[in-house]
């Protein structure tokens, strides 16, 4: 029998227990009728290449101060959340229930659908294109992604894609570090 998830989503709430919430106002409704169909992996890490901050969380909350470092002043007046964020050590910071649209993938397109935040559910991996990423990450993707199928049966198991796959040549998240096939076994083995 395969191993039962830490995680459970209360579809209620939109939210994934025991992640700790910290609500984004970046965030608002999505379009009536949409489906969940997607799940759009993302790497990031501010300022690039520096892990264990908390800069990213600040991004999505609208408060990293521009005249920390040079990086963020590219940044000034970007609105951007994801649902969850999964931390270099394993923790789950959730940003935006999954009933409601992130603004996370930006212009972007999957199977000839435009607008992908529209129908996605978007997870930030504290990384880098060129830094491998933990095992801990691995496990809780893929512990996460078990706890959505259950609560969303749309999520089909082709429809985990990284950011570079809906917007090629904007983005290359989460980039070559990440192990696709780490994430599969990981998967195969917790479902």
């Amino acid at each position: 029998m395969p191993p039962v998830s830490p995680f459970k989503v209360d579809v209620g709430q939109g939210l994934l227990r025991p992640a700790r919430y910290v609500p984004s106002p970046n965030q608002d409704a999505r379009p009536p009728g949409a489906s969940l169909d997607l799940v759009v992996i993302h790497g990031i890490s501010l300022p690039p290449g520096i892990f264990g901050e908390d800069w990213v969380e600040r991004l999505f909350l609208n408060t990293l101060p521009p005249d920390r470092h040079p990086f963020f002043r590219t940044l000034e007046g970007l609105r951007v959340s994801s649902h969850l964020y999964l931390r270099r050590d394993g923790e789950i910071v959730q940003f935006v229930p999954f009933h409601a649209r992130a603004w996370h993938a930006g212009a972007s397109v999957w199977r000839h659908r435009v607008a992908c935040n529209d129908f996605s559910i978007g997870i930030e991996l504290e990384g880098d294109d060129a830094v491998p990423y933990e095992p801990a990450q691995y496990q809780r993707l893929a512990a996460v992604l078990e706890a959505l199928r259950g609560a969303y049966g749309t999520l089909a198991a082709d429809a985990v894609v990284g950011h570079s796959d809906i917007a090629p040549g904007r983005k290359t998240d989460p980039g070559p570090a990440f192990d696709w096939g780490r994430l599969a076994a990981g998967v195969a083995a917790s479902g």
